[in-house]
């Protein structure tokens, strides 16, 4: 009689007896400490070397499986999902399928994402072996996954005997929770189904050592920082990406709160800060900030940074106006305090809380900035049928913001346009700006939309990152996802064509809806349009949030090849300038 994987009774054990699978599988275990720290869906790709592995997540009742187009996708799914869950997990076969999710877990590595890679490896009889397996590069030496993994994950476990299987799993998941980064576990292909004592009952739930600051440290980094801050005229606070990881977001906002600093992100710290704050001015991004943040941050006469990333994009091509002697630098676990000493084993979010209590309230550099401010701009109103520019574009999408959406801005030119959308109290937002990967926002959107139910995903694509991952709109049908994808249709790479232009960032223009319709294929909710002027966009979005609100909404808007905001070509010309600088002397 045929059964459903859920509803197995019993599994055979190599010398005969029985358990039953719900209890004692090495599978099962994984698939319940999964479920123990907050992943409740697993993205996957199926491949012979994981497949049993995969019906023991299926048995598991708090799991969902969600079958992807490809690994790369997968990868970027448990980024998304990570994002807004805490943590995320994914599963692809060995090798062929390992390689492939690679750069997305690269990804979730410089975004300091806990995100738990899993493997269905070679059977536990081949390893040791001179035998040569398929899915691998020929030799008899297959360990050239593992050495991948190594660099970009910060814990690596090969699970190829039972004996020792619970403790390499609850040490690699245990270790991405405590150091915020992806871990990769790989399961023998023969082991998943078989039980083992260490497996016969709930698991332990994992009990994290919390990590502490070093008190007298800490004392005396609050009384430098406080001292360097106090004596300041105008000083003013920025945060950065790394509040995140350090678990900061509200501590910063309470050293705002009681210090009435100016209050900026750092572009890639956008959505980790409230921007409904009374004391908020933007994002500070050099000479691409947004208007009058950079004047007011670059003539303060101290400024405290948190969790920052200076790299060539953040820092625009290394021409930020800053002075070092002037900087407070908070890393997740140490302070910098301009030219001084730098404070080891503290925490930030202990450092900021405390040195909440020992600022001098200082609203000097917010009355500057409240002071030149000038209400920005609107684009000009567009003719009748006038073809659609991207400015009025994204002035619309900004009325669509609320506590129930979030936005998903894809490395492009969407990270500007995106950038200077004002977000409403309790609006998601995310984007990939360390490692930059194109066509991350398609995986992105399916994972974040598949753990946050309550928020609607507004997500901005390129045509050019689209066709990278374009495949995973069908997984989004598949799960009932209602986002609206706004496909940003202007003929090529236009990031690339403004730091170097040529032939290779053109590309081949597809007919995008048509492709979605394939895609939806009568199957699920879809909708979508094409959108060449305002007054098409203006019923495109009434219809996509209104009649179609519980569909996947596809809106591919034309643009002119050369419709660009005006800090990536800003931006552009010096990242361009800093890539290009000649050889020192030898």
């Amino acid at each position: 009689m045929d059964t459903e994987i859920g509803a197995l009774d019993v599994v055979a054990t190599p010398n005969g007896t029985s358990a039953l699978a719900g209890e004692a599988t090495l599978g099962r275990h994984l698939a319940r400490r999964l479920v123990e720290i907050g992943v409740s869906d697993v993205f996957s790709v199926p491949g012979d070397f994981n497949l049993t592995l995969l019906d023991h997540l299926i048995a598991e009742p708090g799991l969902n499986l969600v079958g992807c187009c490809n690994e790369l996708n997968a990868g970027y799914a448990a980024d998304g999902y990570a994002r807004s869950r805490g943590v995320g997990a994914c599963v692809v076969t060995f090798t062929v399928g390992g390689l492939s999710v690679l750069n997305a877990i690269a990804g979730a590595y410089s975004e300091n994402l806990p995100l738990i890679c899993i493997v269905g490896g070679p059977n536990s009889n081949d390893y040791g072996t001179n035998r040569i397996l398929h899915h691998t590069i020929g030799l008899p030496d297959f360990s050239q996954e593992l050495r991948c993994f190594q660099t970009v994950t910060c814990y690596q476990a090969v699970v190829n005997n039972l004996d020792d299987a619970h403790e390499l799993i609850d040490t690699a998941i245990s270790t991405a929770l405590k150091e915020s980064k992806p871990v990769y576990i790989s399961i023998a292909c023969n082991l998943a189904a078989i039980p083992h004592p260490t497996f016969s009952r709930d698991p332990v739930p994992f009990s994290l050592a919390p990590k502490l600051s070093n008190k007298m440290g800490l004392e005396a980094a609050v009384e430098a920082a406080a001292d360097f801050l106090n004596k300041a005229v105008k000083p003013v606070m920025v945060g950065g990406p790394k509040l995140r990881v350090s678990q900061a977001c509200e501590a910063f906002v309470e050293l705002a709160d009681a210090s009435g600093y100016a209050l900026a992100v750092s572009p890639a710290g956008k959505g980790l800060v409230p921007e409904h704050h009374p004391h908020f001015i933007g994002t500070y991004w050099g000479v691409v900030s947004t208007a009058f943040c950079a004047e007011i941050v670059e003539s303060a006469d101290a400024y405290i940074f948190a969790g920052p990333i200076f790299n060539d994009y953040s820092s625009v091509g290394y021409s930020l106006l800053l002075k070092k002697e002037k900087a407070l630098i908070v890393h997740p676990d140490r302070v910098v305090v301009g030219n001084g000493p730098t404070f080891g084993c503290i925490l930030m979010k202990d450092f900021l809380q405390a040195l909440a209590k020992r600022l001098k309230k200082n609203t000097t550099a917010y009355e500057n900035y409240h002071r030149i401010f000038v209400p920005e701009g609107h684009p000009p109103k567009c003719t009748p049928m006038e073809p659609l520019r991207v400015n009025v574009l994204f002035q619309h999408i900004q009325k669509m913001l609320s506590s129930d959406t979030a936005v998903i801005a894809e490395t492009g030119d969407s990270w500007f346009n995106c950038q200077k959308l004002k977000l409403p109290q309790g609006c998601g937002y995310e984007f990939q700006m360390q490692y930059g990967s194109i066509g991350w926002s398609v995986g992105a959107t399916l994972g974040y939309a598949q753990a946050a139910t309550d928020k609607r995903v507004i997500a901005c694509i390129g045509d050019g990152s689209f066709q990278v991952t374009a495949q995973d709109v069908s997984t989004m049908l598949r799960c009932g996802q209602n986002s609206i994808i706004f496909l940003i249709n202007n003929g090529g790479y236009t990031i690339e064509v403004e730091i170097h232009d040529g032939p290779y960032n053109v590309i081949k223009n597809w007919n995008y809806t048509g492709l979605v319709d394939a895609i939806h294929n009568g199957e699920g909710k879809c909708w979508t349009t094409k959108v060449v002027c305002e007054e098409e966009l203006i019923e495109a979005i009434e219809t996509a949030t209104g009649a179609k609100k519980d569909c996947l909404c596809f809106i591919e808007v034309v643009a002119h090849k050369d419709d660009t905001s005006k800090e990536l070509l800003e931006w552009g010309s010096r990242v361009s300038a800093a890539n290009s600088r000649p050889p020192n002397p030898q």
